[in-house]
C-alpha cells in the first residue's frame, strides 16, 4: 500500500454575525495560507454546512506542531481581529487523531 499519510485533525465550527460571511472568508484564507507556508500546517478547508455553521477542518503534522504554530506570534493580526469579529459563537473544537487522509500529500515516489 506504500506510505500512507496521517496527520493530528481538528474542526472548528462557528456561527458568524449575519453578513460578515465575506469577510470571515477573507481573513480565514489569509491566516490559513500563512499557517500552510510558515508555521508547518499540511493545510484546511472552509465550508458553511446546512446548519448554518462555518466549518472548517485542519490537518497539522501532530498536536504538537499544530501546538507550536499556533502559539507563535500572530501570522497576520488583522486577519486574526476581522476573524474574531465575524464571530458570534464558537463552539469546542473536534479532535481527529490519527486520521488517515489519503488527500494529504504523499512522499514522491508513491503511486
Amino acid at each position: 500500500m506504500g506510505n500512507v499519510s496521517h496527520a493530528f485533525c481538528a474542526i472548528y465550527r462557528w456561527r458568524l454575525h449575519p453578513g460578515s460571511e465575506e469577510a470571515f472568508v477573507q481573513a480565514w484564507s489569509r491566516i490559513t495560507q500563512l499557517l500552510l507556508a510558515e508555521r508547518g500546517s499540511l493545510g484546511s478547508r472552509l465550508h458553511r454546512g446546512p446548519d448554518d455553521l462555518w466549518y472548517s477542518y485542519t490537518q497539522w503534522p501532530s498536536a504538537e506542531a499544530k501546538a507550536e504554530g499556533l502559539a507563535r506570534a500572530s501570522v497576520d493580526p488583522e486577519a486574526w481581529r476581522v476573524l474574531r469579529e465575524c464571530i458570534a459563537e464558537s463552539l469546542p473544537e473536534l479532535v481527529l487523531e490519527p486520521i488517515f487522509d489519503f488527500l494529504a500529500p504523499l512522499p514522491r515516489g508513491d503511486v
